[in-house]
């Protein structure tokens, strides 16, 4: 970590404000998880003003442009038991959130299979709304894993079953967050964990290197990084026996984000004797997301939750 990296990352902290409950913010949650709660109450550590022009929309395609509020959207279970929970984080490149094909979609998913989820629609890493856009990102996701295990009890869930889940550049935000706990960039309580208890990488990337998604890395480092800052974001070399246990999956024809990506990140985790699975497909191509019919990876997903114990077979 570079002292400038460090003189920044103190400052961000002395700026962040914790959301100790739910009720701080005085938002409603419905059952079907319909209802988005803003991240943090008062100022968003790491801002500047946001420009008149930088609005945020929904295009297209449903991912969102131009997020600088970020919020986190609750799909929760019936209660009077403690579930598993994952933290949904949805790709775009860090230039957009694609929060329909990777999140909200996703996160129905999840119930079906008996887990509540937590769709996360992070701020895109930009100079003209960040201070330092390198940490806006993690800074949004470990926030919102701390708002879900400090409101555990009333989201009846198992504070020893919370996960992560990210897709392509969400997958590189997800994998950040199981690799940098020990690096905070927030200012949790004492007695709140910053680890997730297992990951699920789909088609993710996951270095910064060669290897790279050159738009993803571009959007959150810049088009000239120093080399710490691209290791220090290469996630693979961030991988410790700590790390969380891992499922992974990719299509070998992934045209995107290069199928090494996930290689890479199953061998460092094999090197650490972390507990990883990995699914490589021969076709499917990048940014499926539930739909590619060749691919099952959710029953598999469903599968390896089981076996460890993190979810009950129904």
């Amino acid at each position: 970590m570079t002292l400038n990296y460090q003189k920044k990352l103190n400052l961000c902290l002395l700026k962040v404000v914790i959301v100790t409950s739910i009720l701080t913010i005085g938002v409603t949650v419905n059952v079907n998880g319909q209802t988005s709660i803003p991240l943090y109450s008062g100022n968003i550590p790491n801002s500047k003003k946001t420009p008149a022009d930088y609005m945020e929309y929904i295009n297209r395609w449903g991912t969102a442009e131009k997020v600088s509020v970020p919020t986190l959207t609750p799909y929760l279970l019936e209660k009077g038991t403690m579930h598993t929970a994952m933290l949904v984080i949805p790709g775009g490149g860090y230039a957009n959130v694609a929060v329909a094909l990777e999140g909200n979609q996703i996160a129905i998913a999840l119930n079906k299979i008996g887990v509540e989820a937590f769709v996360l629609k992070y701020r895109l890493p930009n100079d003209n709304t960040m201070d330092d856009k390198s940490i806006g990102p993690l800074q949004d996701a470990q926030t919102a894993l701390m708002l879900i295990r400090q409101n555990a009890k009333r989201w009846n869930i198992d504070t020893t079953k919370i996960g992560v889940i990210g897709f392509s550049a969400g997958g590189h935000l997800a994998s950040t967050l199981g690799t940098h706990f020990d690096k905070p960039v927030i200012q949790p309580p004492a007695n709140i964990s910053l680890r997730p208890d297992f990951m699920a990488l789909i088609y993710p990337v996951i270095t910064m290197g060669a290897l790279t998604h050159y738009g993803s890395r571009v959007s959150l480092l810049g088009k000239d990084p120093s080399p710490q800052l691209i290791d220090l974001y290469s996630n693979e070399k961030q991988v410790t026996a700590k790390s969380p246990p891992t499922f992974l999956v990719q299509a070998e024809d992934d045209r995107t984000v290069p199928v090494q990506n996930s290689l890479i990140f199953y061998e460092a985790l094999l090197q650490n004797k972390v507990s990883a699975e990995l699914h490589i497909y021969p076709s499917g191509g990048h940014g499926f997301g539930l739909k590619n019919a060749k691919i099952s990876w959710l029953d598999r997903l469903k599968d390896w939750l089981i076996i460890y114990g993190w979810l009950k077979e129904q």
